[in-house]
This record gives structure tokens, C-alpha cells and sequence, in this order.
């Protein structure tokens, strides 16, 4: 398995779903996800987190709703959804 694949999937077609007003009966529907671990990384665009060893790095904006002190070191539970940039039929 490509231990970097996980992490390109999740940068790239990850947004984060904890956006000031949502709640869970609102994406009840969508594919959520979500994935638990220790920070390794946090900018303002990213949170990377580790699972199972491997590196998971989820997009994040101003919307994005976090409670506590998000930083390295801290175990957290990041909830998001995946969403098609771009769909080429052949």
C-alpha cells in the first residue's frame, strides 16, 4: 500500500465538515467521515494527523469549527466529507 496515498486523497477532495451552524441531522446523508489521532501538523489551510502510522491531512478553512486548543501533541476527532472536484467520463 502507498503510505502516501491516504494523505494526497484527503488534501486533495477533503473539506471539512464542522462549519459554524451545521449539525449532524443537516449532512445525515453525505459521506462523513471521521479519523481520530494525535496532531502532527496544524496550518491555517490543514491538520495533519497520524493513523496507524500513517499521516492523514485534512483541508480546513475559516469556517472550520474547533473546540479546544488545537495544537501539535493534542489527540483530536476530526469529522469531514469527501467531495468530487472533478468528474472526466470516458
Amino acid at each position: 500500500m502507498n503510505k502516501s496515498l491516504p494523505s494526497k486523497v484527503c488534501s486533495v477532495v477533503v473539506a471539512l465538515v464542522l462549519i459554524a451552524g451545521f449539525n449532524g441531522s443537516v449532512l445525515a446523508d453525505d459521506h462523513s467521515y471521521q479519523v481520530t489521532g494525535p496532531v502532527t501538523a496544524v496550518t491555517a489551510t490543514s491538520i495533519t494527523v497520524t493513523k496507524k502510522g500513517e499521516p492523514w491531512t485534512v483541508s480546513r478553512d475559516a469556517n472550520t469549527k474547533v473546540t479546544g486548543d488545537l495544537k501539535v501533541g493534542s489527540k483530536v476527532t476530526i469529522q469531514y466529507h469527501m467531495t468530487a472536484d472533478t468528474v472526466t467520463v470516458k
